[in-house]
């Protein structure tokens, strides 16, 4: 895991703290140096091309980056609360809020890498509801049904990447056969109960579960779509729906690369460099932006949630009986 699980839940996953902390420096180190790299390669691209890029930068309208913030954090909630379902399947009481607070916490950690975000996410609510969530590696097998229908629909939509990259036209095909022997492999292992960890995978067990959790990814994905097309667009690239889409998988590809913040300008400039270096490596910044000016929406209202439900709220004295009037026996015979 990495530092930001701390003792707490690494004693509970029984690993080393010693060594959950030297991995996660020499993580943090490799993401630094990596987000350095992809930034000298961007810098070396824009030479001779910097008052496009500044321009590119300032055409985008105030009120298009506020939406697009809003769009990440409308798919950040929709993830967690797929992540909410998932949890609760897995046997976790705890309650939708604590669970939220969670994930806008850990979030933010997602900014610089992913696998970062993902543990910081399970150590804050191991280290928050230590008694209602399960636990670690649980919670680790119930993010796996939330990446699988994302590998999904990016299996589904991988046919935009062929012309763009110059993939082979039977590549998606590949991927699609791979995802669906995936989700098969994970449905007879969430019938599995004699593993600690397979619990995380029960919310696949039903139906309502599967169905609630996909509805919920797609609702991610598809604002992550729309914000992807919108900052494309402010910028004057012109881009469709599909490519769009098509950064969308390259920014969670190159995102599992230790490039930190650099993923969205990387990716932007990979897919549709051909339009132009300085508005795509623009568009990829402002998307960098963007998500992380939704992510610190969503941890900002976590914190302030959590302080709220830290202060001690002041008790009502409860208000002095007043003393009912007995009807005397005499009255009552007249």
């Amino acid at each position: 895991m990495i530092p930001l699980v701390r003792p707490l839940s690494a004693s509970v996953a029984g690993i080393d703290p010693v060594r959950v902390r030297s991995r996660g420096r020499r993580r943090i180190a490799a993401t630094f140096a990596g987000a350095l790299a992809v930034a000298g390669a961007l810098a070396w691209a824009l030479a001779g091309q910097r008052d496009e890029f500044a321009t590119a930068l300032g055409s985008a309208p105030v009120w298009v980056l506020a939406l697009a913030a809003a769009l990440q954090v409308l798919a950040l909630v929709s993830r967690s609360e797929a992540w909410f379902a998932s949890v609760k399947a897995a046997g976790g009481t705890v309650s939708r809020r604590r669970l939220h607070r969670a994930a806008g916490t850990g979030n933010l950690a997602s900014v610089v890498n992913v696998q970062l975000g993902a543990a910081a996410r399970i150590a804050v609510l191991r280290r928050t509801a230590p008694a209602d969530s399960p636990r670690v590696p649980a919670l680790i097998a119930a993010e796996v049904p939330i990446l699988t229908v994302e590998a999904t629909l990016a299996a589904a939509a991988s046919f935009t990447l062929v012309g763009p990259l110059g993939l082979p036209w039977w590549l998606p095909l590949i991927f699609l056969a791979t995802a669906a022997a995936l989700i098969a492999g994970l449905g007879r292992l969430s019938l599995c109960r004699r593993r600690e960890c397979w619990r995380g995978l029960a919310v696949l067990r039903s139906l309502h579960g599967r169905n609630r959790v996909v509805s919920l990814v797609l609702v991610a994905v598809f604002a992550q779509i729309l914000r992807n097309w919108l900052m494309l667009h402010a910028v004057g690239v012109d881009a469709s729906v599909l490519d769009a889409t098509a950064v969308l998988i390259a920014m969670v590809v190159i995102g599992q690369l230790p490039v930190g913040p650099s993923v969205g300008a990387a990716a932007v400039v990979v897919i549709l460099g051909a339009n132009g270096v300085a508005l795509t490596a623009a568009a990829g910044v402002l998307l960098t932006v963007t998500g992380t000016a939704g992510a610190l929406c969503f941890a900002a209202w976590a914190a302030l949630d959590g302080l709220r439900s830290t202060v001690p709220q002041l008790s009502v004295p409860p208000a002095p009986a007043v003393p009912t009037a007995v009807a005397s026996p005499l009255l009552v015979r007249s």
